[in-house]
């Protein structure tokens, strides 16, 4: 499975190479956010069908087939060597060093619950700083998720189960 994902991903890669175009410009054509763009490209994100034409007028190489393999539910995963590259490395160290503090700003703001990371948005954006250089700004987008007491009058499956 994860051999042919590889052969898909490098074929829809393929396709935006020859297209010559940008993550942001295909966000931009389809309305879609860079990363997401980069999720579907890659067999992260599932296209929907409404979102399909104008993936396909955005990559006009993109043929039907591709299409119809990016519509299936994918198999959403990642391979732990990539930790070497430096700039995952760096992504997952910010995150590993911020994360408490960003975690208790969130308790503190909302309560006792978690950014989610299925109704989520990211972007990646590049801004000058005051010092006249580049900078990469990450925008996470989560809804807040708040952790529930687990009460049994709550759970509707044990529930059903007593009626039996």
């Amino acid at each position: 499975m994860e051999q042919n994902k590889a052969i898909i991903v490098n074929q829809l890669l393929s396709v935006k190479k020859k297209s010559g175009k940008t993550f942001n410009q295909i966000a931009e054509e389809t309305g879609l956010t860079n990363v997401y763009v980069a999720q579907l490209l890659r067999r992260q994100a599932q296209l929907k069908p409404e979102t399909a034409p104008k993936l396909q007028q955005a990559l006009p190489q993109l043929s039907d087939q591709l299409v119809q393999l990016m519509m299936e539910s994918p198999l959403r995963s990642y391979d732990p060597s990539i930790l070497q590259d430096p700039t995952i490395y760096r992504l997952n160290e910010a995150v590993m060093h911020f994360g408490e503090s960003i975690k208790d700003i969130i308790n503190e703001e909302y309560g006792d619950g978690i950014m989610s990371a299925i109704d989520f948005f990211c972007s990646v954006d590049k801004v000058k700083g005051v010092d006249g250089k580049d900078r990469v700004v990450v925008t996470f987008d989560g809804k807040y998720l708040p952790h529930t007491e687990h009460r049994s009058e709550h759970m509707v499956s044990r529930l059903n189960l007593d009626k039996k």
